[in-house]
């Protein structure tokens, strides 16, 4: 085994099973176009623990415990234990990175409780107006009437910006949404994060990061609609209405590889969401959720270099199995804090350097935001709670098998666990997630369409 002396000659075995910055696995795959990658900020926040503000692959090698995969890419990714918060093993997890469509969880954990599901809402012009050129769409009409429980399906599965715009309008605005969004994503604690756009489209310094897209899943994840949404595979969505005829509908399906299987990408069995997205500024990014023999598994993947088709759903899934494989083994190289408002008997967690806002983060919300955030953190939006159940009664359907997953995750420190995309027609097409905003970045349209 060539890589394991090249390490022994620099690292003593008593080093690798404290813990150790750079596997084998990382080793091999150092060479591979390296000095072409960007690099990650020479500090980063310590939020969670003091090993995940630093660089590289952070992971604590010891007996019976099996070395990360091989083939990793991603600039920035993270396993933890659902349940009680440990981070597994992380590789710059801290790092502040465009985060896509990653970002309508925060959305959805924000907005989703403020409205009705059986509330119903004729679509405007002026709502659609704003939805970036190439985004991904569901295909919502202009003077079409919707559920909330429609364009929540066009959310989750298709990542339609077009539902996102419509939502944020019904819940008081794009400036709104985005300045309640920023406010939950400081009170999860997720303090990599600067929201300028509710859909995840690219804008000026819009980042988030593997950690906080973690905390932010964790969070929807304790909500049942959240949780039925993020592992819906297919749905049926409402179509264009002609006159004097039925409206009619069409299918979406779930652009989530993990959940529907594509060519290269099997579906992974135990998956319950969450929510991929893809922009050509911020690449692939994906955070999943999985259950195996009664643990509970978070994993972020942001940005894999791999030039391979369905390259971050594939680096997800090696991340699983090995979190599945390593459970109980391995020494945890931080956790996953819970948020601000959560009284855990210790004190709040603030973390180390670096843990703070991003810049760019408005700390000042408005009235209106305040009233609308704590509307909605009064219907359950915040996560506050003694225990938080994370997955109750979750129907999750993978590959047509059923898996029923009942678990409580408290959060860290709580106490003891108790189709293809769809064009306005209704007409298949690639997926296609965002692409650069032209008036955001001062470029004219037709940059490259990007895809899901």
């Amino acid at each position: 085994m060539p890589v394991l002396k090249k390490i022994a000659l620099t690292v003593t075995s008593a080093a690798l099973l404290s813990g150790f910055t750079l596997t084998p696995a990382v080793a091999a795959d150092k060479d591979k176009s390296d000095d072409k990658q960007p690099k990650p900020p020479g500090v980063m926040s310590s939020l969670g623990g003091e090993r995940l503000s630093m660089s590289g692959s952070q992971v604590n090698l010891g007996p019976g415990v099996p070395v990360l995969p091989k083939g990793l890419t991603g600039r920035s990714w993270i396993v933890a234990d659902a349940e009680n918060g440990d981070v597994l093993a992380a590789h710059n997890s801290h790092w502040r990175l465009p985060p896509a469509s990653t970002l309508k969880m925060l959305f959805a954990d924000t907005v989703l409780p403020a409205l009705q599901p059986t509330q119903t809402h004729k679509v405007t012009e002026s709502e659609l107006s704003g939805v970036g050129e190439g985004s991904s769409l569901v295909g919502i009409k202009e003077d079409h009437t919707y559920t909330v429980h429609d364009l929540w399906l066009g959310v989750f599965l298709r990542s339609g910006n077009d539902a996102v715009h419509v939502l944020s309008e019904m819940y008081g605005g794009i400036p709104q949404t985005v300045a309640a969004m920023q406010k939950h994503a400081e009170e999860l604690q997720a303090l990599d994060t600067v929201v300028v756009s509710p859909d995840g489209y690219d804008a000026p310094r819009q980042v988030s990061s593997a950690y906080d897209l973690t905390l932010i899943a964790r969070s929807g994840m304790q909500k049942k609609d959240f949780r039925e949404y993020a592992a819906t595979a297919s749905a049926d969505f409402p179509g264009e209405k002609k006159k004097g005829k039925k409206r009619d509908s069409f299918e979406i399906q779930n652009t989530n590889r993990l959940i529907t299987g594509d060519i290269g990408v099997d579906p992974y069995k135990g998956i319950a969401g969450v929510k991929n997205g893809y922009t050509t500024h911020a690449g692939n990014t994906f955070t999943g959720v999985a259950e195996r023999n009664g643990k509970v598994l978070l994993v972020t993947v942001m940005n894999p270099s791999a030039e391979e088709s369905h390259a971050v759903y594939k680096e997800a899934a090696k991340l699983l199995d090995w979190g599945f494989a390593a459970s109980g083994k391995v020494t945890p190289v931080g956790e996953l804090v819970p948020p601000k408002s959560v009284d855990t008997g210790t004190g709040t967690s603030t973390g180390g350097k670096g843990a703070a806002p991003a810049a760019g983060a408005d700390q000042g919300t408005g009235g209106q935001a305040e009233a609308a955030h704590a509307s909605a953190a009064s219907k359950g939006s915040s996560g506050v709670g003694v225990a938080l159940a994370i997955i109750g009664g979750l129907l999750v359907v993978v590959a047509a098998a059923v898996y029923l997953v009942n678990r409580r995750w408290p959060l860290a420190g709580l106490g003891s666990r108790s189709a293809p995309e769809t064009k306005d027609t209704g007409e298949a097409a690639d997926p296609a997630e965002t692409a650069e905003p032209a008036a955001s970045v001062g470029e004219s349209a037709g940059k490259p369409v990007d895809k899901a």
